[in-house]
């Protein structure tokens, strides 16, 4: 899948704000591959003010959601864990 590295790597000459069309318009003219075209195609028709916004609605990887497995195996690793110094036993 498509990271925002991917995608902002064909925005740089983007002047902003600009409309989704002149965006992906944009990364056409920059040589972006199919995937960048095809997540820039997905995003909503609005306004963006910068290359942020930009990343934030292209449809680009994201990191894996968080379970709440996870977050239990993270709360029983004692190893990492750090107690406020109000806290400790003195």
């Amino acid at each position: 899948m498509v990271t925002n590295a991917d995608v902002l790597r064909y925005l740089n000459s983007m002047d902003f704000p600009a409309e989704k069309q002149d965006i992906v318009r944009e990364a056409e003219r920059a040589g972006a591959p199919p995937e960048v075209l095809k997540a820039l195609r997905a995003m909503p028709p609005v306004d963006y003010h910068n290359t942020n916004e930009v990343a934030r609605s292209a449809a680009t990887a994201r990191a894996p959601e968080v379970t709440p497995a996870d977050l239990a195996a993270k709360t029983r690793n004692r190893a990492h864990q750090r107690v406020a110094r109000h806290l400790r036993g003195i």
